[in-house]
């Protein structure tokens, strides 16, 4: 790949949410590819903390009906919204592959724990990238109920969610982000 096709699919990559998506499966290869990817992202002390649960089929009833029951449960009378809490059940059932983002944390906490979020961040950028350069829609949604996700599934000792990752394809992934310059970030130090 040149760097001027890198260059395009960085640019091209957003949030795509699952209202978007088409309801198109994604072959086991593509979901494989897209996490052998994540599995190259940086990883100070080669602790690789990234964990990834893909949940598929009528399992994905399930994320949502926790994620809104957890909103419902743990929202003042008057701030809970119907419609947002039928939202919530429905995202999951639009997108064709979710994927619990998780974190190990090294045992020995050889490290500060923001370094391994941080290689976790940029696994999950390497599944977005990828995910673009497949016209597949993405987003990574960050529900208060993850806190609880152990009650979803099994979780290992340490280990604890980070959030979900909606995907499915979509008409038109390749909508490029529009960003103030980068000079306007910059110090040049001489």
């Amino acid at each position: 790949m040149k760097s001027k096709e890198l260059s395009q699919i960085i640019k091209s990559r957003r949030s795509i949410y699952p209202h978007e998506y088409l309801s198109k499966p994604i072959p086991k290869e593509v979901i494989i590819e897209i996490l052998e990817n994540a599995n190259y992202a940086p990883t100070y002390k080669k602790t690789e903390p990234w964990r990834f649960k893909v949940i598929q089929g009528e399992k994905r009833a399930d994320v949502g009906h926790f994620i809104a029951d957890f909103y419902k449960a743990n929202s003042p009378a008057d701030k809970f919204n119907e419609n947002k809490f039928h939202k919530i059940i429905q995202k999951p059932q639009d997108s064709a592959v979710v994927i619990a983002i998780c974190m190990q944390r090294d045992p020995k906490e050889r490290l500060e724990e923001w370094e391994e979020l941080s290689a976790v961040a940029m696994a999950v950028q390497n599944m977005w990238l990828t995910c673009t350069a497949h016209n597949i829609g993405c987003y990574w949604g960050t529900p208060k109920a993850v806190k609880n996700a152990n009650e979803l599934f099994e979780m290992a000792e340490g280990e604890k969610c980070l959030g979900f990752f909606f995907m499915g394809y979509v008409d038109n992934a390749a909508r490029e982000q529009k960003r103030t310059s980068v000079l306007e970030k910059v110090v040049w130090v001489d």
